[in-house]
């Protein structure tokens, strides 16, 4: 896994970086190569076509969050302060990896694509994730730990939504939300503050637009 460290130039660290978007755009993302969660159920039945739809829809929708978070996280890692709040974005950014890949997985299995924006939520991201990290380490996790309750949340509500019978979709959701939720507490352990409301509202506005092209386009 790559590292920034202080002493690299700016051309090294511009080098990294793309390195890091052509990978997370081509579904190579640095990860922890936890295998695809598995239900304990099996359904009877197959998805209809309609059912597959809603869980396309539903899928594409988490990778194109799972793109956003890579991004995040290259760009507050990129910025940050001190090795240790690098070293946690790290970790957490291998584990989110993982959540690309099965998402991917799982869209193709559903004979689906993955967003066509998937370079613009990457880009928009990036930027938004250096923006927090020059505000300082605290901010940042803050940040972070803001971003994963949000994302719990939509997790929750996903799951919900998706077709009853669609126990593969359900058991990699799931596995995601206990890991958003880790992600979130450890940036609160290591002294990630709370952020204005009124950044959260804006937060969640930008994903609310996100989500809204990425189920379709």
């Amino acid at each position: 896994m790559h590292k920034f460290i202080r002493h690299y130039s700016l051309v090294d660290q511009i080098i990294i970086g793309a390195d890091q978007l052509v990978k997370t755009l081509s579904n190579q993302p640095d990860s922890t190569n936890r295998p695809t969660p598995k239900s304990n159920f099996i359904s009877s039945s197959p998805l209809s076509a309609a059912e597959k739809k809603v869980s396309a829809q539903l899928m594409r929708i988490n990778h194109a969050g799972e793109i956003a978070a890579q991004a995040l996280y290259h760009g507050q890692a990129w910025v940050a302060k001190s090795s240790s709040t690098r070293e946690l974005l790290w970790t957490a950014a291998k584990e989110e990896g993982d959540h690309l890949i099965w998402c991917q997985n799982r869209l193709q299995q559903l004979n689906s694509h993955t967003s066509y924006f998937n370079p613009l939520w990457y880009s928009g991201s990036f930027i938004i994730g250096a923006l927090a990290g020059f505000w300082g380490d605290q901010k940042s996790l803050g940040f972070l730990a803001e971003t994963e309750h949000q994302v719990e949340q939509h997790l929750s509500y996903h799951l919900e939504q998706l077709p009853e019978n669609d126990y593969a979709s359900k058991a990699i959701l799931e596995q995601m939300r206990q890991d958003e939720h880790k992600h979130a507490q450890t940036a609160l352990e290591h002294g990630g503050t709370t952020l204005p409301f009124a950044l959260k509202i804006l937060m969640k506005l930008t994903s609310k637009i996100m989500t809204s092209i990425s189920k379709y386009l």
